[in-house]
């Protein structure tokens, strides 16, 4: 869609691009912009928040909707605070630091509501409270997991941090407030040493240089730390860096991930071990995980565990249910659930996802756990088509596009009691959720869970039942 410097409205009205507008923000859309109107004009306006008067500078012109930036609080929303970050404006990773916790959390229901009633047309469906951080845990200083890019700067220093929005030029950070641990003292570890052997950050423009993202992992129930520097090919001189970083309580593993490719993608396939086993474990409530580089695992423990008791109160286990889990990444949920059913089968597509089930499985002693490795629309019609594996429930955690409906026919076709669809897109849910109720079920609670505190994501519960014949 083509932008104007200007444009003429119905009631001739003229916007300019670059003009300065006041502005009454009423919303916010799903990516954290500020959304209100000028002559019955729609404007997105960054950095601002619902209930805020600002004075605004338009930025970009469409035909009917048009993006503008804040120059000025007119009059501040009495959900407005001032960001607990310094470089919360110009970082891409935080949206909502100008936003009370109070109000992050209204946004995020009212995020969930709007997609099951647009998307799923579900009008009169109730969306529980979203259960947020409580004390005495605040909402930053959560992440379990960070991932820093290198770069040279203009000036030919080494940076480490996270990407200004919408760009790949990164703002120095030394500490993220959303993460947990260790990160400044790893961090200015690596680039010493760098300095130290004049090993070169990665240039993505040219595809030269070597380090490319410092990548750090904690076991908050553990204490255990990993540190997994990306580069593009084998680094020699490492004993001095393995050695300073192991002064730091908790060091566990350390290892390189070799990744050449030209790619967006952070993690390549070769894992070299430069310390310790390449794992690092931790817990969810009596359960432990071995985990990986590579693992998928939940970035909020405290939150992971607020998540899962909300999934296993939904599955309304007994001991004498057979269960599904689709999406099962490292066993997760799967093992949570085995603590309460007779049997659970996990599916997931990644082979070593699926390795580290097995031994998390073992670890925690659960025997009634069985995992199988492939894609979830092709693992789960064949297994109950041809092997009779049925499920009285069925928990589904898939990624952010949804379920795939070979996969939604096949639960429709087992007739389970009780599905709970755990979603990171509500969006997703509200369509697959849609196709469901259309296919014999019925929502019976919707429940919101705040895992990514000053972002606007949010994970959903959604609890179906199969319908009386």
């Amino acid at each position: 869609m083509s932008t104007v410097k200007q444009i003429v409205l119905s009631d001739g009205n003229i916007l300019k691009k670059n003009e300065l507008i006041t502005i009454s923000i009423d919303d916010m859309s799903e990516t954290g912009e500020g959304i209100g109107k000028v002559y019955g004009y729609t404007f997105f306006v960054k950095h601002a928040v619902t209930g805020d008067v600002v004075f605004a500078q338009v930025t970009k012109l469409l035909k009917n909707y048009g993006y503008a930036r804040t120059a000025d609080i007119i009059t501040p929303s009495k959900y407005r605070v001032k960001p607990a970050c310094p470089i919360a404006k110009p970082c891409g990773g935080c949206q909502l630091q100008e936003l009370s916790y109070e109000g992050q959390l209204e946004f995020k229901y009212q995020k969930v509501k709007n997609h099951l009633e647009r998307l799923g047309g579900f009008k009169d469906l109730e969306v529980l409270p979203v259960k947020g951080m409580k004390a005495p845990y605040e909402p930053y200083h959560y992440r379990n997991k960070s991932q820093y890019p290198v770069q040279v700067n203009k000036n030919g220093e080494i940076v480490m941090g996270f990407y200004a929005g919408r760009t790949h030029n990164v703002i120095q950070t030394e500490k993220c407030l959303l993460n947990m641990g260790e990160d400044a003292k790893i961090l200015a570890i690596v680039k010493e040493w760098m300095m130290k052997h004049h090993v070169p950050a990665y240039d993505e423009a040219r595809g030269k240089g070597i380090v490319r993202h410092v990548m750090i992992r904690y076991g908050k129930y553990t204490n255990q730390i990993m540190v997994c520097l990306v580069v593009t090919k084998e680094v020699k001189l490492t004993e001095s860096l393995v050695s300073k970083l192991l002064e730091i309580d908790g060091m566990t593993s350390i290892c390189l991930n070799i990744n050449s490719k030209k790619t967006n993608v952070i993690l390549g396939d070769e894992m070299i071990d430069l310390y310790g086993d390449g794992m690092i474990v931790d817990k969810i409530g009596e359960i432990s995980y071995q985990i990986s580089a590579k693992s998928f695992y939940q970035v909020n423990p405290i939150q992971t565990k607020v998540l899962y008791d909300t999934a296993l109160d939904y599955a309304g286990l007994t001991g004498d249910e057979i269960v599904w889990d689709v999406y099962c990444g490292i066993g997760t949920i799967s093992l949570f659930l085995a603590q309460k059913a007779k049997k659970v089968y996990g599916v997931e597509i990644v082979p070593a996802a699926i390795e580290n089930a097995k031994v998390n499985a073992k670890l925690n002693h659960i025997e009634n756990a069985q995992f199988f490795c492939g894609k979830a629309e092709e693992v789960l019609p064949k297994e109950y088509k041809e092997h009779q594996i049925y499920a009285d429930v069925i928990v589904v955690d898939p990624p952010r596009k949804g379920c795939e409906e070979v996969v939604l026919e096949t639960m429709v076709k087992m007739e389970s009691k009780r599905i709970v669809y755990v979603s990171c897109n509500s969006a997703t849910l509200a369509r697959d959720a849609k196709y469901l109720v259309e296919h014999g079920y019925q929502i019976e609670k919707v429940q919101p869970v705040d895992m990514f505190p000053q972002t606007v994501h949010v994970e959903t519960v959604c609890l179906l039942s199969r319908k009386d014949k």
